[in-house]
């Protein structure tokens, strides 16, 4: 397949994340050489295996960690120092144990970023980059450079805002439409990069029914058998690849593909 894919929330689903490595070309559970993957968070809670979904990342992170690109979601985040358990379910201290150590030593990323085929740079995170946490990040043009500070974890990482649903709230926990869509659109500026992200939708798949303003849906373009989701800002695509599988699994979906893309770094500063 080549080039890079992007896998949405799993939450608690083995057989969702095997199936999607299985459709991506893995081979006796090994990705394609030429393909990074990269996972936006959300590994666990809502479906019944959160620990078979762990063991499936474990072994990646194992086997091929330059194919592997695993970023935290506010799921994940709840065990990590620094954040406040919310699930009422919670993980095996087993679990938890193995997210802090992937969180220590960087296995466990913020944010990561993507140069497309066409040289567009797109910046990856659970949530998605509020117009307010770019602001607070210095307003990198550069979706490297905004990556990279959040990988430095700053503190604005574990805002939820009015439970992720204003511009506060930050890439962990703030939710489509009027956090991360709406205050984007009224930015009189340069949008400066695209956006992938997780966590939640401006559809509801189940029914095919909207959850956004007119505003954002006159923008938005839905691919209702992937469960993908694209809106149009300032000529800039932020792509939603959450597939919404609940408790039960969703019953079709795909991870989204990017033919000729690669992870990039940011640049140097000019001398």
């Amino acid at each position: 397949m080549g080039g890079l894919a992007v896998i949405g929330d799993v939450g608690g689903h083995p057989d969702q994340l095997r199936w999607a490595l299985d459709w991506l070309g893995a081979e006796d559970g090994l990705l394609p050489p030429d393909l990074v993957v990269v996972q936006v968070g959300d590994l666990v809670d809502r479906g019944p295996g959160s620990s078979g979904v762990l063991d499936e990342v474990a072994r990646m992170l194992a086997e091929q960690p330059l194919q592997w690109i695993q970023l935290v979601g506010n799921h994940e985040a709840q065990y990590l120092p620094g954040g406040t358990l919310f699930w009422p379910d919670p993980l095996a201290a087993r679990d938890v144990d193995r997210l802090r150590a992937w969180w220590a030593n960087g296995s466990l990323r913020v944010a990561a970023a993507v140069r497309t085929a066409d040289g567009d740079e797109l910046l990856l995170t659970h949530a998605g980059l509020t117009l307010a946490c770019w602001q607070q990040l210095g307003e990198p043009t550069q979706a490297a450079v905004a990556a990279e500070l959040l990988n430095d974890r700053p503190d604005l990482i574990w805002q939820a805002g009015d439970h992720g649903r204003d511009g506060r709230a930050g890439p962990l926990w703030a939710e489509s439409g009027a956090a991360l869509h709406e205050p984007w659109m009224a930015h009189p500026g340069i949008v400066p990069f695209g956006q992938v992200h997780g966590h939640s939708t401006i559809v509801h798949f189940g029914d095919r029914r909207w959850r956004c303003t007119g505003r954002v849906r006159q923008r938005a373009t839905v691919d209702w058998d992937a469960r993908q989701v694209r809106v149009r800002i300032g000529a800039r695509p932020f792509i939603g690849v959450d597939p919404g599988h609940g408790r039960l699994g969703a019953a079709g979906w795909r991870p989204l593909v990017l033919p000729g893309a690669t992870l990039c770094d940011a640049m140097p500063s000019p001398s």
